[in-house]
């Protein structure tokens, strides 16, 4: 899959992205650290290596997206989905899941998030995905909004006491 637009240039992610893609997840990591570290880990000097391995491990699943895209040859963002069955522990059927779209700093607000997000979201259907869900940080409130937006609505809150 690839798609051109003035934010970015979208494609599947290879092998050779496994840098990007680990730098990207730590940035993930950090910043859910950063919005509750009592709930979320904190990167370590392991965390992209270990991200970026574990994101390289999942481009041959069948029923598994990893997107990336591009801004002048550099990967900026990524999306990690899936397709997935009947998932007793959180009662739902069959459904696209958003694991993760996350944007380097510099490049948001240019749609290149926007982009991920619709395109992921057709990859999604294309395999047959009927119903979508995902997951935000509660303090993610932008990450909340661009969901409303795109026709999302709450269904399901976590809550974590610490110990």
């Amino acid at each position: 899959m690839s798609a051109e637009h003035p934010a970015a240039t979208l494609r599947r992610a290879t092998p050779d992205d496994v840098e990007a893609l680990g730098r990207l997840g730590a940035l993930l990591v950090q910043t859910h650290h950063d919005l509750d570290p009592k709930r979320f880990i904190p990167v370590t000097p392991h965390t992209e290596d270990g991200y970026g391995n574990f994101l390289l491990s999942q481009l041959a699943e069948p029923d598994i997206l990893v997107m990336v895209a591009e801004r002048e040859g550099r990967v900026v963002g990524y999306a990690y989905a899936a397709v997935e069955g009947i998932d007793y522990m959180t009662l739902r059927g069959p459904a696209g899941v958003l694991h993760d779209i996350v944007v380097d700093p510099a490049h948001r607000r240019a749609g290149v998030g926007s982009l991920l997000f619709e395109e992921t979201i057709a990859a999604l259907r294309d395999r047959g995905a009927r119903q979508l869900v995902l997951s935000t940080a509660e303090g993610n409130v932008a990450a909340q909004r661009l969901c409303v937006r795109a026709g999302f609505r709450r269904t399901l809150v976590e809550m974590t006491r610490d110990e």
